[in-house]
C-alpha cells in the first residue's frame, strides 16, 4: 500500500494536542518538565527524535 504522506511528528503533536490547549509556552512546559527549552523547543520544531527518557517526561512520569 502506497503512503501518500510522510507521519507526524511527535513534537507537532505535543504541540498542538498539548501546549496550545492549556495555553503554554515552549519555556512554561519545559520549566514543569524539569528540560530545557532548547530541548523541547528542538522537539516540537522537528530538529532531534522523541526519545524514551522525553517520552516519559512527556507523559508526567517522574524520572528522578
Amino acid at each position: 500500500m502506497k503512503r501518500l504522506r510522510k507521519p507526524v511528528h511527535p513534537g507537532k503533536v505535543f504541540l498542538y494536542d498539548v501546549l496550545t490547549p492549556l495555553g503554554l509556552t515552549i519555556t512554561e512546559a519545559a520549566l514543569m518538565m524539569g528540560i530545557t527549552r532548547k530541548s523541547l523547543s528542538e522537539l516540537i520544531n522537528g530538529r532531534s527524535s522523541c526519545s524514551p527518557q522525553m517520552a516519559l517526561r512527556i507523559a508526567g512520569k517522574n524520572l528522578r
